[in-house]
């Protein structure tokens, strides 16, 4: 304090009674957060006991993040701190969902072993907005459905349905699933694949045939299929032509083969039981019980 009986404190002082350096309150004061009360006569710039108290207002607020122009609001009276507070929370909320995101994604590459570019794959798909994500997945759906008219509705509301959900603080399993479930989404063959499938759904299924045809069948298979698996029927005893029979009637099982696998075969269960993760959801049920009947159907196939 200066001994001239006014009180004032030069930039020192304050800095010994704050804990702060010189360098710090000298620099808020060029930035105009902490103005001088006067000058000495030598041109040093003096403080009061409110200033005081202002500096250690800039330093909380500092200390909680806020930029000198929302502390420099504040001061000037324009913006009380409640609302450059829940600016801030908005904010940092979203600078955390894209922190989890990176970490998430850096968990995945040393997890990998990743190259570099697969690295940067990795990181453009995960940060991908919901509408970027969800557009992906309406593509590859219409692709699959276009001009196939007869195709069970049951079926196309249920694919034209599909979410692609991943979460803002999304884990390494999920940013490694929702990658490996973008690649799948754009490769030409899986496309193929699955547009395949819905065809045999479409030939199938005559115009006026009941909605909702091939979930029953789906129904069906599992009725028939989860207890003879849970008796330990083999796809390739003997006991396995009587389930196949029953589900299939006098149908050409070569024929319905190649139906089966083209709905029902690894490529399409990994595609659910991505989506599945990616969207926090329970793995998709009864892929055992079709994997089955495709095994016995190939066990029986060529007579």
């Amino acid at each position: 304090m200066i001994d001239d009986g006014t009180g004032l404190l030069t930039i020192g002082e304050l800095a010994r009674a704050t804990g702060l350096t010189v360098r710090t309150i000298r620099y808020w004061s060029d930035e105009g957060v902490l103005t001088p009360v006067t000058r000495s006569t030598g041109g040093y710039r003096l403080y009061d006991a409110d200033s005081t108290a202002r500096l250690e207002l800039i330093r909380t607020l500092r200390e909680l993040g806020l930029g000198l122009a929302d502390v420099r609001g504040v001061l000037a009276g324009e913006r009380t701190v409640a609302e450059v507070a829940a600016t801030h929370v908005s904010a940092l909320d979203a600078q955390i969902r894209s922190l989890r995101v990176i970490r998430a994604v850096l968990s995945t590459v040393a997890r990998r072993g990743s190259s570099a570019e697969e690295t940067t794959l990795m990181n453009k798909l995960a940060r991908l907005s919901a509408a970027e994500r969800q557009r992906i997945m309406e593509e590859f759906v219409e692709e699959a459905l276009h001009g196939l008219d007869t195709v069970d509705p049951d079926i196309r509301e249920r694919m034209r349905r599909t979410a692609v959900d991943l979460a803002d603080d999304p884990t390494p399993e999920q940013v490694d699933a929702w990658v490996e479930l973008a690649e799948m989404l754009q490769d030409p063959d899986f496309r193929a694949q699955m547009r395949r499938a819905v065809e045999f759904n479409a030939a199938d299924r005559s115009p006026d045939a009941p909605r909702g045809q091939a979930m029953w069948f789906a129904k069906r298979l599992v009725e028939l299929v989860g207890p003879a698996r849970e008796r330990g029927t083999a796809p390739e005893g003997p006991e396995a032509e009587e389930v196949l029979g029953e589900l299939f009637g006098d149908a050409d099982w070569n024929a319905v083969l190649e139906r089966m696998t083209a709905g029902f075969n690894e490529r399409v269960a990994r595609y659910r039981e991505l989506l599945a993760i990616v969207n926090r959801q329970a793995a998709p049920p009864h892929a055992e019980d079709f994997a089955w009947v495709v095994a016995a159907l190939r066990a029986r196939a060529g007579r």
